[in-house]
C-alpha cells in the first residue's frame, strides 16, 4: 500500500473521517478494558518536537504505547539536523528505522519537504500553518458534546491561525458550519465554506459552541503588545458566551490564558468542554495513527 501523511486534514475524506472519529470513540470508551492495547504491536513511532509541547507530547508518547508501538521521543538538537543535514534526508534515514514520523515545527513547508522524503507517514503535530491533529480532537468533543455534528454551528474568535484554518477543513469535512471572527489583519482567508466577520456578537449568535486560542502565541512575542490591544474586542467571556445558544459549549485548544482571550470564569465554568477536548487528543490520535498503519 502507498504510505499516507496526515499535513493538513485535507487528506481524509467525510466518510473516512466518521470513521476515525468513531474509532475514536471506541477506544476511549475501551480505554480501561485494553481496546485498541496491542493493535501497533512491534512498530516503532518516531516523535520529533522542535518546540515545546505538553499535551502533544504526551498524548502521542501515551498513545503510541498504549497501541503496542514504541514511541521514539526526538528534539531537533538531538538529530543531524542541527549541523545541516537536510529534513528530506532525515525522512528517507528515519523511514528505514521506525513505521511513521509525527513532528511538531516552526516551518509547515519543513514538513511538507519531510514527506516528501520519508516513506514512512508522517503526520503533522504542529506547524505555523495547520494543527489537523487537534481539529480532530475538537469535533470528537463536539461530538460528545452536541450529538451529530450534522449541522451544528461553531464560531471561533479571535485570531485566524492555524488552529482555526485546520477547523475549517475538519468542519467542512464534517458539515459543520464554522464562522470565524477576526479583526483586519489577523483573519482566516476565504475557503472551505468558512463564514468570515469582524463582528464577534454576530459569529457566536445563536452558535452551538464557541472556540478561541491565544493571542500571542510562540514566535509572536515581539509584537505582543499590539497583538493583545487589536485583539481585546474578541475576549469570550460571559457576554458574548451569553449571546450564543443556551446550552452551548466553549472550546479552547490550550494553553490559555484566563484573563486575555478567555475569561477565567468561562474558561473553568460550567460550560467548558476545554478538559475533555485536551483528552480527546490522545484517543483521535491514536485513531489516526491506527488508520495510517492499516494493513
Amino acid at each position: 500500500m502507498a504510505k499516507r501523511d496526515f499535513i493538513t486534514g485535507e487528506e481524509l475524506g467525510a466518510f473516512e473521517l466518521a470513521q476515525l472519529l468513531d474509532f475514536a470513540a471506541e477506544l476511549k470508551a475501551g480505554r480501561g478494558d485494553g481496546v485498541g492495547r496491542g493493535d501497533l504491536a512491534g512498530r516503532s513511532v518516531a516523535l520529533v518536537f522542535e518546540k515545546p509541547s505538553t499535551r502533544t507530547r504526551i498524548s502521542f508518547e501515551v498513545g503510541v504505547a498504549e497501541l503496542g508501538a514504541t514511541p521514539i521521543v526526538l528534539r531537533g538538537d538531538e538529530l543531524q539536523l542541527a549541523r545541516g543535514e537536510s529534513i528530506a534526508d532525515t525522512g528517507r534515514v528515519l523511514s528505514r528505522y521506525l513505521d511513521a514520523i509525527v513532528i511538531r515545527q516552526g516551518s509547515h513547508e519543513a514538513v511538507v519537504e519531510l514527506a516528501a522524503g520519508a516513506e514512512a507517514p508522517v503526520v503533522n503535530a504542529l506547524t505555523p500553518l495547520h494543527h489537523p491533529c487537534q481539529a480532530l480532537a475538537d469535533l470528537l468533543t463536539l461530538r460528545e458534546r452536541r450529538g451529530d455534528l450534522h449541522g451544528l454551528r461553531l464560531a471561533y474568535v479571535g485570531d485566524g491561525n492555524n488552529v482555526a484554518r485546520s477547523l475549517a477543513i475538519a468542519c467542512e469535512l464534517a458539515d459543520v458550519e464554522l464562522t470565524v471572527a477576526a479583526p483586519d489583519g489577523y483573519q482566516l482567508e476565504q475557503g472551505h465554506g468558512v463564514k468570515l466577520t469582524d463582528d464577534p456578537r454576530d459569529a457566536v449568535s445563536g452558535a452551538d459552541a464557541i472556540y478561541t486560542d491565544v493571542w500571542v502565541s510562540m514566535g509572536d512575542e515581539e509584537e505582543a503588545e499590539r497583538r493583545r490591544a487589536d485583539l481585546a474586542p474578541f475576549r469570550v467571556d460571559a457576554d458574548l458566551l451569553a449571546v450564543a445558544a443556551e446550552d452551548a459549549i466553549v472550546l479552547h485548544c490550550l494553553p490559555a490564558h484566563p484573563g486575555e482571550e478567555i475569561a477565567a470564569e468561562v474558561l473553568y465554568g460550567p460550560r467548558s468542554a476545554v478538559w475533555d477536548q485536551a483528552e480527546n487528543r490522545l484517543h483521535t490520535q491514536k485513531a489516526l495513527l491506527r488508520t495510517l498503519l492499516a494493513d
